[in-house]
């Protein structure tokens, strides 16, 4: 929880969509506008993906506690409030906090080891017409000796609404402390609907044959090419505090797209 206290000092950032760049302008005009390092929360202007690559871009100082609250002027905006330039102090005073927990992505490929976090999901997908070929282990042990499949994804409570429901995977309840593991278009085992896994679970993706059936890895939006492996855990240094109207928040979002048609 972040204890009470005023926000005078914001960094507004924002994706370079005119509309966003000029509602930017208009804020800071009104506002002020202050360096990251200075101030007392980031406002950040765009859509979920600005968001993601926000909480990047600052990871340094929003793990020592910078809240960020977003305002969209992107598509869906699941990880936005909605943009409103009036009154925006007494929005964030009165604003709710919610604490997000990435997971750490272990890939290791031809070109070596990569490490990255993962707000919503971390997956594995094929890059060619080959179907991918991956063995899944769930702390060291084997659970699926080959998944024949586009690809499989592992997903956090905040990215279950996203690329995880796509794919038919099941909407997890933002404090439930689970992780849903889900199979993309998968071929065999033909009825496995992939599985929920409690957060401090580790996981592991083998890629088999992998010359032949080149895989992908992404964490969110950073892509790492050619892997045959990947580790996956929750990052138990790393929390982050994202910033939401009243009754508008992350877990009111989560429950309403369950009721969703």
């Amino acid at each position: 929880m972040i204890k009470e206290k005023k926000f005078e000092k914001l960094a507004f950032v924002s994706t370079a969509r005119k509309e966003a760049k000029s509602a930017r302008d208009s804020l800071i005009e009104k506002y002020g506008n202050h360096d990251a390092a200075n101030a007392d929360a980031i406002v950040a202007l765009g859509g979920d993906g600005f968001m993601l690559r926000t909480l990047r871009r600052y990871m340094t100082l929003i793990r020592r506690g910078l809240p960020v609250y977003g305002m969209n002027k992107g598509t869906i905006g699941f990880l936005m409030n909605e943009f409103n330039e009036d009154d925006l102090i007494s929005r964030l005073s009165a604003a709710e906090p919610t604490t997000v927990k990435p997971l750490k992505m272990i890939a290791k490929g031809a070109g070596g080891t990569f490490e990255e976090l993962a707000f919503n999901e971390v997956s594995l997908y094929r890059q060619t017409q080959q179907a991918a070929h991956i063995r899944i282990k769930v702390d060291k042990k084997i659970r699926l000796e080959c998944l024949i499949a586009d690809g499989v994804l592992l997903a956090t409570p905040t990215g279950s609404t996203a690329y995880n429901l796509s794919a038919h995977g099941p909407v997890v309840p933002q404090a439930a402390h689970i992780l849903a593991l889900t199979p993309i278009s998968a071929f065999r085992p033909r009825r496995w609907r992939g599985a929920l896994l409690n957060a401090d679970r580790n996981v592991e993706f083998e890629v088999l044959d992998a010359e032949k059936r080149p895989v992908a890895a992404s964490a969110d939006n950073m892509e790492i090419r050619n892997i045959t492996h990947v580790e996956i855990s929750q990052d138990k240094e790393t929390s982050l505090t994202l910033l939401f109207d009243k009754e508008q928040g992350l877990s009111e979002k989560i429950l309403r797209e369950q009721f969703s048609v």
